[in-house]
């Protein structure tokens, strides 16, 4: 059987879509697939772990490493510096691993562009109304009546972008848009360009079809 070439699987949504709750919903349905763990250079949310939800980065080094080419993405969100490493991933898609990703478009574009651009699968998470977007928003406590704001007249910036994106989902019930997610995935997996030991096989099939005749 040839060996699968893994696939770096972009998440993106403007803020209370659901994508945070569906890459959940991923990661537990597959445990070989893996998150890209971002680094950062906002400050730790009560109960975030260094390494675990984020790498923590100061801005000087945040910079230094987007310098020296080590992050394979990074995009300037509501006043902090966000970005993917690129070893860990590169070293991911080398081995046959999946890595999620949630991340803006932004991120996503850079990504599609990069050298692993061929290796992703993109898509975006819609809500079923502006008004179900601010209701979810509200109702999950996490930021304040301005952050909210904030996110809300972003939200159309980031949902402008949806025609960049390989697959679309609207959000409007969790399981239904969760299997159509799992389709997608199981799906892209199978995609020619993911499975490099085709070409060795349908050599031996050529052999085998010579040897015959």
């Amino acid at each position: 059987m040839s060996t699968r070439r893994g696939l770096l699987i972009i998440l993106s949504s403007p803020s209370g879509a659901g994508k945070s709750t569906l890459s959940r919903r991923l990661l537990e349905w597959d445990d070989a697939l893996r998150f890209s763990v971002s680094a950062t250079t906002r400050a730790p949310r009560p109960g975030e772990v260094d390494g675990e939800h984020y790498h923590f980065l100061s801005e000087d080094a945040f910079k230094k490493d987007v310098n020296a080419g080590d992050m394979l993405e990074h995009a300037h969100v509501f006043g902090n510096f966000y970005g993917s490493p690129r070893k860990p991933v590169q070293t991911a898609i080398e081995n046959g691993r999946d890595v999620l990703f949630d991340i803006d478009w932004q991120g996503a574009q850079q990504i599609v562009n990069s050298s692993l651009g061929p290796h992703t699968l993109s898509i975006f998470i819609l809500p079923p109304s502006i008004a179900e977007l601010r209701r979810r928003l509200e109702s999950r406590g996490q930021d304040s009546i301005d952050t909210i704001g904030k996110r809300m007249l972003k939200s159309w910036d980031e949902i402008s972008h949806w025609g960049s994106y390989d697959f679309v989902l609207v959000n409007d019930d969790l399981d239904r848009t969760f299997n159509d997610l799992k389709t997608i995935v199981t799906a892209t997996r199978l995609r020619r360009l993911q499975q490099p030991g085709l070409v060795e096989h349908v050599r031996g099939l050529q052999q085998e079809f010579e040897d015959l005749t």
